[in-house]
């Protein structure tokens, strides 16, 4: 290769030398002064020369910086030469794991999307994703065949309020757009006259997802349950009815002119007994069926403390004898609250009744009376309130029933329930009567110390209390 290049930049020197003879032969040629031939052919020749020289000495250049190239490629085993930018190799190599790094991730989450899509499509229930403005992300299978049911369609990017037309589902998404909580809602007014229920909760974005569960069918087994409950109640009464009453007129020996041995009285006594447990029992069934089906409408209005405790005492005194226990009338404050007061004496005859019950003796034996403690304290905070409470000596309720003492038909002695009647419906229709008040009903006990059932009840407004205009 190096002889090669040598023959080549000998030809291109005699080249350059006629180029430059010639050139220089023509320029003195043109001159205006006497020529001379010999001076021209110095001159022509002098100009090859150093043309012929510069001409050598780069390509003598360009071959020593090639020698070192040539022999790495006749050599293979010669050591490669430094390539140009070896401090950028670093930079590239990462930039080349970041992006591999960034094409898996990307790749991960599209596949994660995918099958959170399918999960998704497979539940039975309806689900949408809304945007920060209400307007619509995703929605799964069933809610795209939900939505067209009622002649619409879900797409995304198209508001909410001209997919699903009803009030309860969009006051609820917009419930948590503004205040960022979890908001559940029954709507009535879907497609079909279905009944769902509704939950929507917020999305990190800003956003909400809205879920929609079709309980149609739990709404109607759960109306047909009521309906035979209130019914088999009002059937049961007549017939109680007319066996209490028959039993207490031959009871009164002295009205009627009877008289009956021990044993028959005994056991009229027993039939008395057991006829008022049903009476009892459908009265709390009945008041649940009002409860369920909304027949229950309080009418709350101003009424004394001293009235309420008063009227409370009287409705339970019979019981109290009865039980052979002790109602004990605490301290109270001179103010009036807002209650219906009917209902707020069943509630209070309902939590005595039940401190008669399961709060004997302070040892839990049943053969001693209870004593139980009724009073009323004035609450401080906003809005002000009364505090009733009723409290027992008994054995007390442990720390795992407490959570459920308000469920219905939950009793923690079942043994002892079926001794005193108790349905276990008592303390539900107790709970929804207070919170129907806007109060709050709740229990402390400890064991061997006895427990307290405590609801409040909103103060009524007084001059003193009320804001100037």
């Amino acid at each position: 290769m190096r002889s090669f290049l040598r023959r080549s930049l000998l030809l291109a020197m005699l080249w350059r030398i006629a180029i430059a003879v010639a050139v220089v032969g023509l320029a003195v040629w043109l001159l205006p002064r006497p020529r001379s031939w010999m001076m021209v052919a110095l001159v022509g020749l002098l100009a090859a020369l150093w043309a012929a020289w510069r001409c050598a000495s780069a390509v003598t250049a360009g071959l020593e910086a090639l020698e070192p190239a040539a022999a790495t490629v006749c050599d293979p085993e010669a050591p490669l030469p430094e390539p140009p930018f070896r401090q950028m190799e670093g930079l590239v190599l990462a930039l080349h794991a970041s992006a591999t790094e960034v094409s898996r991730r990307l790749s991960a989450s599209a596949e994660s999307r995918r099958k959170l899509e399918a999960l998704l499509d497979s539940m039975q229930d309806a689900v949408t994703s809304v945007d920060a403005t209400g307007r619509i992300v995703w929605a799964n299978k069933p809610m795209q065949r939900l939505i067209a049911e009622s002649s619409g369609s879900v797409r995304a990017g198209r508001s909410l309020v001209q997919t699903i037309r009803a009030p309860e589902v969009l006051a609820c998404v917009q419930t948590v757009l503004d205040d960022g909580h979890i908001a559940e809602v029954r709507a009535m007014s879907l497609p079909g006259g279905r009944t769902f229920s509704i939950s929507a909760a917020p999305m990190p974005d800003g956003g909400a997802v809205v879920v929609m569960q079709d309980v149609t069918r739990a709404e109607q087994v759960e109306r047909n349950q009521r309906e035979f409950v209130a019914n088999v109640s009002h059937e049961l009464r007549t017939p109680l009815t007319s066996i209490s009453g028959y039993v207490e007129t031959l009871l009164e020996d002295e009205r009627t002119g009877l008289s009956f041995t021990p044993q028959v009285r005994e056991f009229l006594e027993a039939i008395l007994k057991s006829a008022r447990r049903m009476g009892r029992l459908t009265d709390d069934l009945l008041a649940m069926a009002r409860v369920d089906s909304g027949e229950q409408k309080l009418r709350p209005q101003p009424v004394e403390v001293s009235i309420v405790l008063g009227e409370a005492r009287d409705a339970v005194a019979a019981l109290v004898k009865e039980k052979g226990g002790e109602l004990e009338l605490g301290e109270f404050p001179d103010v009036e609250v807002v209650a219906d007061l009917d209902a707020i004496v069943q509630v209070l005859s309902n939590l005595i009744e039940n401190a008669l019950n399961y709060g004997r003796g302070g040892g839990g034996e049943t053969g001693e009376g209870a004593i139980v403690l009724l009073d009323a304290e004035r609450t401080v905070g906003q809005p002000p309130s009364v505090r009733f409470s009723v409290q027992d000596f008994g054995p007390g309720i442990a720390s795992e029933h407490l959570g459920r003492l308000f469920e219905r038909f939950y009793r923690v002695d079942k043994a002892r329930s079926r001794e005193s009647g108790g349905t276990g419906l008592g303390l539900a229709i107790a709970k929804h009567i207070v919170e129907a008040h806007r109060g709050s009903l709740w229990v402390e006990s400890e064991l061997g110390r006895g427990s307290r059932f405590c609801f409040t009840l909103p103060c009524a407004p007084t001059p003193e209390l009320e804001e100037p205009a």
